[in-house]
């Protein structure tokens, strides 16, 4: 499994990493009980239009098994990390572990997850990220925000 960057202009990769994260996030939607996850019904338009930076787990036939994207902010202090996908059919291979140390630099790094979601709340304490303060930004949903110092 090769780790690389990717590149959203890329017709197929897009295509790839839009059912990827769909997948994975109508399985977070189970686990903490919301179908309401934006990702799940964000367009590719509207995905390839974000301005983030995009690093996958592609297979040696192409196909793009997990990925991460982030923005930093323009000082380059601190990186928000926007999504973290593996698709189901690769759970516990350790991908996302690979991309988050991967994408892993000298800066402050924040990211959010559902609070009932087990699995990516245990990965987060176990990268070093530090839980701050949960928020309820929509009636229903309860969000874990996690910080990694520099």
């Amino acid at each position: 499994m090769a780790i690389r960057a990717l590149d959203p202009r890329d017709a197929v990769i897009a295509s790839d990493v839009h059912a990827v994260g769909r997948r994975a996030y109508a399985v977070e939607a189970e686990l903490i009980g919301f179908d309401g996850i934006p990702a799940l019904t964000e367009s590719l338009r509207d995905m390839t239009a974000r301005p983030l930076r995009w690093l996958g787990a592609v297979t040696g036939e192409g196909t793009v098994a997990a990925f991460v994207a982030w923005e930093t902010e323009p000082d380059r202090r601190v990186t928000q990390i926007d999504r973290v996908c593996v698709d189901p059919a690769w759970f516990r291979h350790g991908l996302a572990t690979r991309l988050l140390t991967e994408e892993a630099g000298g800066h402050e790094v924040r990211v959010s997850t559902g609070a009932d979601n087990e699995p990516a709340v245990r990965l987060y304490a176990r990268l070093g990220f530090h839980r701050t303060a949960d928020s309820h930004p929509e009636p229903g949903l309860r969000m874990a925000h996690f910080v990694r110092p520099r």
